[in-house]
């Protein structure tokens, strides 16, 4: 078993003049989290060490980064899980928080429950000394231009959304076999204020179990609800499916039953992993054996060693 990190920076259509930065984005985070396996650190700490990577980086739809909701503020989702102990922790309509991802652990770690939301999620961060940041340093301009642009009435922000599907998540598997998953987003473009995707759902956004293995979802959210992704691929292992083949098994049935396109990163205890998806694009990135593997279109996979610049 060799450990391993798997990466994903959203699924969906990246204009060309962001493909790069997604790209790099992904490699970046991939490295630090495969960094922490190598000193023989858990997958929790890994998959949480990537994703804040991701959330800090402006080019995704996570952290200072995160699409506006209909009032042009941010809400922003996370979830963590521990395949060890089936641990999880959540926040959903979080807003004022730079790593809304750190906060989803300090709920699994220090709280009884496995989910907190909106203003109970933002007092809980307080009680814990996470500072607050202002709005302001969450929002680029090139979320609040297509926040603008989809206030117009013939807009249509599903289709639109597709261009910055940026939910960003990993998995791993540690030397020791524990799987973890973390995933975290700012949801989708002009959303109701309060709406919660699939991110912070248990079993949605993403799922951990040691007996099976652990997946990291992006895509149209509510899609992903209905057919319980994460769990749906996890199943499909169970039925003695590799990860690549539950993956597209998974995805061929969100999009043929609800017409859903989407993303999904998954690994087995064994370090088997796959990056799979049925969006026309999926900026994703593994690092496992010393080796870096990365794409962005279908059927793309580039390798490099770890240690070579980006």
């Amino acid at each position: 078993m060799f450990p391993v990190v798997v990466v994903h920076g959203g699924a969906g259509h990246i204009p060309k003049e962001r493909s790069e930065n997604s790209t790099s984005g992904v490699r970046s985070a991939t490295r630090a989290g495969y960094t922490i396996l190598q000193r023989g650190g858990s997958s929790m700490d890994a998959v949480v060490e990537a994703v804040t990577q991701l959330e800090n980086n402006p080019s995704f739809n996570a952290g200072c980064g995160s699409v506006l909701n209909i009032k042009g503020e941010v809400e922003m989702d996370a979830i963590v899980m521990d395949g060890k102990t089936l641990g999880s922790g959540a926040v959903s309509a979080v807003r004022n928080i730079a790593n809304p991802i750190q906060l989803a652990r300090l709920v699994m770690d220090k709280t009884g429950h496995a989910c907190l939301t909106a203003e109970g999620a933002n007092q809980f961060a307080r009680s814990m000394g996470v500072p607050e940041v202002p709005l302001e340093s969450l929002i680029t301009d090139y979320s609040r231009m297509r926040w603008k642009k989809n206030l117009a009435p013939d807009a249509n922000p599903v289709e639109c959304q597709m261009g910055k599907m940026g939910t960003v998540g990993a998995v791993a598997v540690d030397s020791e076999g524990n799987v973890a998953c973390a995933t975290s987003t700012g949801g989708m473009l002009n959303k109701m204020e309060g709406r919660v995707g699939d991110t912070p759902c248990i079993g949605c956004g993403g799922y951990a179990d040691n007996q099976v293995g652990a997946v990291s979802t992006t895509g149209h959210g509510e899609a992903i609800m209905k057919v319980i992704l994460a769990r749906l691929i996890l199943f499909h292992m169970e039925q003695g499916q590799s990860v690549e083949a539950a993956s597209d098994l998974a995805l061929a049935y969100m999009k043929s039953r609800v017409g859903g396109l989407g993303g999904v990163v998954t690994v087995d205890p064994q370090g088997q992993w796959a990056a799979r998806f049925s969006s026309l694009q999926m900026a994703w990135a593994a690092a496992q054996k010393d080796t870096l593997h990365y794409g962005l279109y279908t059927g793309e996979h580039f390798t490099q060693s770890i240690d070579d610049p980006l």
